[in-house]
C-alpha cells in the first residue's frame, strides 16, 4: 500500500511539473489590495490545490465529524448497556454417572 501511495504521489508531482512547464506565460492576479505576478501553470496548480483542500475540508466538516460523533455516542451506549446486563450463567451439563 505504501508503494502505491508513493507511485501516486510521484504521478501527481510529474503532472504538476508538466502543467507548469507547458504554461510559462506570465499573468497578473489582481486581488484589489495586492497584485501577484506568476505563471499560468503555477496559478492553475494553486487553484486546483485550493479546491482539493476546500472540498476535503467541507467533506470533513459536513460528513466525517458528525459520523464520528454518532459512532462515539453509539459505542458509549453499547458499553453502558453491556455493563448493565448480568453475566450469563455457564451452561449446565447433566451428570451421567457410570
Amino acid at each position: 500500500m505504501a508503494i502505491l501511495r508513493l507511485l501516486l504521489l510521484v504521478a501527481f508531482l510529474a503532472a504538476g511539473l508538466v502543467l507548469g512547464s507547458l504554461n510559462p506565460q506570465r499573468i497578473v492576479l489582481d486581488f484589489g489590495i495586492a497584485e501577484v505576478v506568476t505563471t499560468t501553470g503555477i496559478a492553475v496548480t494553486v487553484a486546483l490545490l485550493a479546491g482539493v483542500l476546500l472540498g476535503g475540508g467541507l467533506v470533513l466538516v459536513t460528513s466525517v465529524l458528525p459520523l464520528r460523533a454518532r459512532l462515539g455516542r453509539a459505542s458509549r451506549a453499547a458499553a453502558a448497556s453491556a455493563a448493565a446486563m448480568p453475566e450469563p450463567a455457564p451452561p449446565r451439563i447433566p451428570y451421567q454417572g457410570t
